[in-house]
């Protein structure tokens, strides 16, 4: 019989969390710096899942077990740095010996573009396992902006404090971005791997007759079958292709309506439903957007 799970607590504040880690109280209500050798309440944690109302950027070395988030569980042998949004389901089972957490509430943004602008970065909603391998040198250049956030909360608080930290924490997240475009490209072997996964699934998913019965492929379905997040997927392809995942999936599917005006006599209703248009409309104003023709006229240049 299946084990029952745990039930899921909700972490409502960083005093909350504060208390709960046996730490003094937070010195700012709606930002913290939590350095993981200080906490000692991680064995009395362990297996509890958590839903936590705040943004997590985490710098986790030597990390002694596992950490679920939704539905897997993620070992850490090295340091990296993972970003979580609000209101994730977490559950620890170890702890990391070296490290911070930096956590943000999205109160704390109110009031300013990154409020918004935050959303953009899509490593906040990469799985643990697409998190941020950064070297030493990437590691003091985050370590040094961490110090000077912390620094600007613990001390007296001015019209200018928030202005700061909000700027440093801009720029952490500029350099997050820079460093996960070079592990794209440091680790193209990976890249490239999923990038002929990712040629074998929508070729099987037009040739085989699914897309008949699925419909058109998702971006939710291909990241699936790669195992990886929908934005990790996006990401990856942008920076080796300059598509987005739902670029690339519209560029295999003009290609394939190509082959198939070109080499069949298929009516383009036919080739519609046969790539998974449930619309033969929808078909040819998405064709025509790509191509500047119709697929009538297309077929017809061929003639």
């Amino acid at each position: 019989m299946k084990k029952d799970e745990s039930p899921v607590r909700n972490v409502k504040s960083i005093a909350e969390l504060h208390r709960l880690l046996n730490l003094p109280k937070p010195q700012h209500p709606l930002i913290s710096v939590i350095h993981l050798d200080q906490i000692e309440e991680f064995p009395r944690l362990n297996h509890e899942r958590m839903i936590y109302p705040f943004y997590q950027i985490c710098m986790k070395r030597n990390y002694d077990g596992k950490l679920r988030y939704g539905q897997n569980y993620y070992d850490f042998d090295e340091g990296v740095l993972s970003f979580i949004s609000p209101n994730q389901l977490l559950s620890n089972e170890g702890a990391a010996t070296d490290g911070w957490v930096l956590i943000i509430h999205p109160d704390f943004l109110h009031g300013y573009p990154l409020a918004r602008a935050i959303r953009k970065y899509g490593f906040f909603s990469y799985e643990l396992t697409e998190a941020l391998f950064v070297s030493d040198k990437e590691q003091q250049v985050i370590d040094n902006l961490l110090s000077t956030i912390k620094s600007e909360y613990q001390s007296n608080i001015d019209a200018h404090s928030q202005d700061i930290i909000i700027t440093q924490l801009e720029l952490l997240l500029h350099y997050a971005d820079r460093f996960y475009q070079r592990q794209f490209i440091t680790r193209k072997k990976v890249t490239n791997d999923l990038l002929t996964k990712l040629e074998s699934i929508l070729e099987a998913h037009f040739n085989n007759g699914n897309a008949l019965n699925e419909g058109l492929p998702s971006v939710e379905f291909v990241a699936s079958q790669l195992n990886v997040s929908p934005h990790y997927l996006s990401d990856m392809l942008r920076n080796a292709t300059g598509m987005n995942a739902q670029q690339h999936i519209q560029y295999k599917l003009i290609e394939k309506a190509k082959e198939i005006l070109s080499t069949t006599n298929h009516s383009v209703a036919e080739i519609a439903y046969q790539l998974g248009f449930k619309h033969p409309q929808s078909f040819n104003k998405l064709f025509k957007s790509k191509t500047h023709l119709s697929p009538l006229q297309f077929r017809q240049s061929f003639n």
